[in-house]
This record gives C-alpha cells, sequence and structure tokens, in this order.
C-alpha cells in the first residue's frame, strides 16, 4: 500500500489502528503520520512504533492520503474546522467516532468528501476486534477494500449500511462488557466451588474464547455446537436447563436491544 496514514488523535483505538497496520506490514513506519492533544501522547506514539508526528491537526492532514479522525465526538466541530480548508478532495477519511453520522460529518466539512464512517470495538487493543464499515457515495470500491485491508489488521471487519450501525453497536459495540459479565459470572461459580480466583478467570475467559473460535472457523450453527456437547442426562444439560430456566437467551434479547435503542435515542 504505497499511502501515508495520518491520524487526528493518538488514543488507545488509534495506537491499536497502528499496530496492526505495521504488524501486517502494511506501510513502512515513515508513512505514519499522528497528532495527539499532549506532547506526552505523542512522545509514546514515537516511542512505541517509530512514527512519524505532526505539531499541528492540518499538518498531518496535508500529508495523509488516509487520514483517521481519532478523537471524541465533541470534538468534531472543533477538529474539522481546523482540517476542512486543508483536506484534499482526494484524501480519504475514516472517522471511528461513535455518534457522528456521515451526514454530520459531511456537514461540518461543507464540501464534497470521501468519508468511511467505522465502528471498531475494544478488543482492538488485543488485535481481535469486530468492526463495520460504512462508506459514503464518493468513496471508490479501491479506497473501500483498502480501508478493509486496514482493518483486518487488527480483527475482523463487514462492509454495512449506515442504517445498520446502531444494530452493530448492540451486537458488537457494546457487547464485550455483556460477555466480561458472563466470564466473572463463570469465574465466581467455580470460586465459590473452590476454584482460585485468577485460575477461575483463566478457565473461564479461555472456555469463552475457544467456544467463539469453534462458531467462526466451523461455520457450525451455535445451536448444533451446543447439542454437540449435551450428553443424554449429562452434566451440561443439566447446566443449559437452569440457564433456560432463569431466561439467558431472554435476557440478553433483551439487553441487547435496550443497547440499540439507547443508540437510537443519542444519534
Amino acid at each position: 500500500m504505497d499511502k501515508t496514514i495520518g491520524f487526528i488523535g493518538g488514543g488507545n483505538m488509534a495506537s491499536a489502528i497502528i499496530g496492526g497496520i505495521l504488524k501486517a506490514g502494511l506501510v513502512p513506519k515513515e508513512q505514519i503520520i499522528a497528532t495527539a492533544k499532549t506532547g506526552q501522547t505523542l512522545r509514546s506514539l514515537q516511542e512505541r512504533f517509530g512514527i512519524r508526528t505532526a505539531s499541528s491537526n492540518p499538518e498531518a492532514a496535508k500529508a495523509a492520503n488516509i487520514l483517521f479522525l481519532a478523537v471524541k465526538p465533541h470534538l468534531f466541530p472543533e477538529i474539522i474546522a481546523e482540517l476542512k480548508d486543508c483536506v484534499s478532495p482526494d484524501t480519504l477519511l475514516v472517522s471511528i467516532a461513535a455518534g457522528q453520522s456521515i451526514s454530520a460529518i459531511e456537514g461540518l466539512f461543507c464540501k464534497n468528501i470521501r468519508l468511511i464512517r467505522a465502528m471498531p470495538n475494544t478488543p482492538a487493543l488485543v488485535g481481535e476486534a469486530m468492526s463495520a464499515l460504512c462508506p459514503n457515495r464518493f468513496v471508490s470500491e479501491e479506497e473501500l477494500a483498502e480501508t478493509v485491508t486496514i482493518f483486518e489488521s487488527f480483527g475482523s471487519c463487514e462492509v454495512v449500511p449506515e442504517a445498520m450501525i446502531d444494530t452493530v453497536i448492540g451486537v458488537s459495540g457494546s457487547s464485550p462488557a455483556y460477555v466480561y459479565l458472563f466470564i466473572e459470572a463463570m469465574a465466581d461459580a467455580a470460586v465459590a466451588d473452590g476454584m482460585p480466583r485468577a485460575m477461575a478467570y483463566k478457565f473461564a475467559a479461555q472456555s469463552v474464547l475457544g467456544a467463539a473460535k469453534m462458531v467462526l472457523e466451523t461455520g457450525t450453527h451455535p445451536g448444533a455446537l451446543k447439542d454437540a456437547v449435551c450428553s443424554p442426562g449429562g452434566t451440561t444439560i443439566e447446566a443449559v436447563a437452569a440457564l433456560e430456566e432463569q431466561g439467558l437467551r431472554a435476557a440478553v434479547i433483551k439487553a441487547q436491544r435496550a443497547c440499540v435503542q439507547k443508540a437510537k435515542d443519542m444519534g
């Protein structure tokens, strides 16, 4: 990829993306440039990745062919006011801010822009993100393919219509928190039955990781995988029956739909 990739903002998500790009060898470190709110963050990025840093947002924007907007949503009006006159018509913009729609960002730039709205999740920090990409009408197939390659360097991604973005928030953006609750509950039960806490977290978390890989790598329906573990009259079906009695699936569906509704209300 013969492109310079810029980052406005150098927080955790930007760091995860930079790390993925460099690990995959998509561009050399000299072709990544970033700005950050503080000098300390800039020094940290430079020391960790060896990338270029810029003293101002316009400087990074002018240098970049692909420019990530990686700042908090409430800062968009201020940041875009700095950038709109120095972003080239050929620059591809990638927003990773929650709650900033394509039309809202286009309105702040007051001109036609090439824009992809992206929704990664926090497992990006360990190279296992699930991201959604929503391109606007000016993004070419080649630009979208390049962006998919970038996001696949730190996890998986899918191109979705923007109308689906609130559902994405429910099923992947916020869902790591649901899974952490499940892991914590499993560990609590193990501790209650005599297992040391650290060991309980390891057993629970690795089991969730392995189960997820089974779904992804076999392509088998989760219900069929569940059935395969449930021997007649065995321990697993006893646990599944108790979970059904307590309404696990109904609770998850209700929680996730509440999350989606909140996202719609905030939008």
